[in-house]
């Protein structure tokens, strides 16, 4: 990619100098007249700012100026191009006083007017032709830049929507309806009042799936009712394999956290640990508030599942909630590890705050 992009770079810079000296040497012969001096003061002045420009170009990627505000990338460049214009001129003279001592080309009088006043104009000439480059060329690449950050952010952008989307369905899975759609049926018949508590938790549930998307993040207080009636939900379907153990410190409630978390930790350790699990177990879960930060630990009993196995589209939303990169367990914002502790599974999230 690096290889292709130099490679264009030197055509159009080619065509942008080749483009100069075209037009130097019309201008040159309409005023002054077809001398060879004339026309080899073009070419070497040609040449002197193609490579001049090329070599503005690679200090500038390699010692990152455009990273920098335009104040200093500003004068990085215009130091830059008044150097780059004085070597331009000394190349210049290097290849035309020899070449007159000579006799190779002619001008007239055959002496080159290099008086103080007619030295800054060559190279003044030679500045504002560069200074114009380079302008172009970082205004280029800036809105190059922006193009490109427009584009990722659009990208995660729509990545987020997906996991978004692919976290609502994997809460409203048919499994989980459909399981505590039978046992409210059954229920109905067989205790009333606890099926109405069963549609009240239900509701709540389904209510927090459907509305938890506004971006914003939540108090603890709030995610952990939402847990509890996910919770009651689940005891009716796994009865005495769901055995929950909680402890929550009151200073953590008002701690927040994206929405979510909490009911993701508790649903991924209930698919992947007790529901895999003969007999069912304890799922433990912890929440304390920290040096500013809050840590929630759920522990689930493994099962036939092992670290890493199915822990895909809820966690992976989670992570970039967090803005927690592939491959990484921590960001700016918070950690999430997944941890095998004995025969226990061990979910570890840690919210700054």
């Amino acid at each position: 990619m690096q290889a292709t992009g130099d490679n264009a770079f030197w055509w159009r810079n080619a065509a942008v100098w080749l483009a100069y000296l075209g037009i130097s040497t019309m201008l040159g012969i309409g005023y002054v007249g077809q001398w060879s001096g004339m026309l080899l003061i073009t070419a070497s002045v040609g040449v002197g700012l193609f490579l001049t420009s090329a070599a503005i170009r690679h200090q500038a990627l390699r010692a990152g100026w455009l990273r920098h505000d335009a104040l200093a990338l500003g004068w990085r460049l215009l130091l830059a191009v008044m150097v780059g214009s004085t070597v331009v001129q000394l190349g210049t003279a290097v290849v035309l006083l020899p070449a007159l001592q000579l006799d190779w080309v002619r001008l007239p009088g055959q002496r080159a007017d290099y008086r103080p006043f007619a030295l800054f104009g060559y190279w003044l000439n030679s500045a504002v032709l560069l200074a114009a480059w380079c302008a172009l060329w970082a205004g280029w690449r800036a809105l190059r830049r922006a193009r490109h950050s427009e584009m990722a952010q659009l990208r995660a952008e729509a990545e987020r929507a997906t996991l978004e989307h692919q976290a609502l369905r994997a809460r409203l899975n048919p499994h989980f309806v459909f399981n505590a759609l039978n046992n409210l049926r059954a229920l109905i018949h067989e205790d009333p009042l606890r099926a109405r508590d069963m549609v009240t938790h239900l509701s709540g549930t389904l209510r927090h799936a459907l509305t938890h998307t506004d971006g914003g993040w939540v108090a603890l207080a709030e995610e952990w009712r939402v847990v509890q009636d996910y919770l009651a939900v689940e005891a009716i379907h796994y009865e005495s394999r769901l055995r929950v153990q909680v402890d929550i410190d009151p200073a953590a409630l008002a701690a927040r956290l994206p929405p979510m978390a909490l009911q993701l930790l508790v649903e991924n350790a209930i698919k992947h640990g007790i529901a895999v699990t003969c007999g069912g177990g304890d799922l433990h879960l912890a929440a304390r508030l920290d040096d500013g930060q809050l840590q929630l630990q759920v522990r689930n009993p493994v099962g036939s599942a092992t670290p890493g196995e199915g822990h895909g589209v809820g966690l992976a939303y989670l992570r970039a909630q967090l803005g927690i990169g592939a491959g990484q367990v921590a960001s700016a914002q918070g950690r999430l590890q997944l941890l095998r502790d004995g025969d226990a599974m061990l979910a570890k999230l840690e919210v700054r705050q």
